[in-house]
């Protein structure tokens, strides 16, 4: 059966949940799909598909990042849930690299807590300019102990340059929004809604010669190499010439795709896969560059 091709019909963006460990973040990705999917906007993804690897759902955390797509009424989201626990600090540093816009997830229960801190700084030094709070678990927590919450978010946030002040911060419940609950579903729409209204659409650079940052490198078989990442800028089609900088090779992209979709060009912004003609896997790695030939000199 083919596959369905993408089709551009609203502006993207990249958004990422970040935040401590068991706050519920992969639970709060999960409950926004189920919210648009019930909306018609976008398909339900369910937590065990997010947290994909054995590893991940035996311990029951997050270890490398995971990529779900939905839409809202303004907007289409590449969404990248992060781990947040202290040992994967590096991964998180990936996928907030790639990001226009964060939520960042603190427990009404914990507060902010060591990896809350950290990926804040993390965030402000690899240059997410824009978050928006969604204080979860707030179906158990008091409401006076929760004001507490929110206003050690807001002073975080300040500490770190970023307008505590007027950061929107959401009460949400994850869990409840997936069973439904009309209070916590509408929760969820106010933080949706708050990231549509608060993260503004960034600058792509379209003109500038393409770039893209590897972050994940991928076998198909009989196909050959794939390599994901976010367009960092230009544009790029199947049959362009590329060259792997770190590797030391050059290529020719025989397919691109973005969340199993077909695509006949990506641009600046775009979170694709990109296969790569004659390239072994063990060729390129996280942390190589694609570009046009010629365009970086190292």
């Amino acid at each position: 059966m083919p596959k369905t091709a993408f089709v551009r019909t609203k502006p993207h963006l990249n958004i990422g949940t970040m935040g401590h460990v068991d706050h519920g973040k992969t639970t709060l990705t999960a409950a926004i799909t189920k919210v648009l999917a019930d909306r018609g906007a976008s398909r339900y993804v369910p937590f065990e598909r997010i947290d994909r690897a054995p590893e991940e759902a035996a311990r029951g955390i997050t270890i490398n990042i995971a990529h779900v797509e939905y839409e809202t009424d303004t907007r289409h989201y590449a969404h990248v849930d992060m781990p947040g626990h202290a040992d994967y600090v590096k991964n998180m540093v990936t996928g907030a690299a790639q990001l226009d816009g964060a939520v960042l997830v603190v427990s009404a229960l914990d507060g902010v807590m060591p990896q809350t801190a950290e990926h804040v700084l993390l965030a402000r030094q690899v240059g997410v300019e824009h978050i928006v709070v969604a204080l979860n678990k707030a179906d158990a927590g008091d409401p006076e102990l929760t004001d507490l919450v929110e206003l050690e978010v807001r002073e975080l946030l300040s500490a770190h340059g970023y307008p505590g002040e007027a950061v929107p911060v959401v009460r949400v419940s994850g869990l409840k929004a997936l069973e439904g609950e009309p209070r916590w579903v509408a929760a969820v729409e106010a933080l949706l809604d708050a990231v549509d209204t608060c993260v503004p659409m960034p600058e792509r650079h379209l003109g500038a010669p393409f770039l893209l940052p590897v972050e994940n490198v991928l076998t198909i078989t009989g196909r050959g190499t794939v390599v994901t990442g976010a367009v960092e800028r230009g544009t790029v089609r199947t049959g362009d010439r590329v060259e792997v900088l770190g590797a030391g090779l050059e290529s020719v992209v025989t397919g691109l795709e973005t969340f199993g979709r077909p695509m006949e060009s990506a641009q600046a912004g775009d979170n694709v896969a990109l296969l790569l003609r004659g390239v072994a896997r063990d060729a390129v790695r996280r942390g190589h560059v694609v570009a046009a030939p010629g365009s970086v000199t190292p």
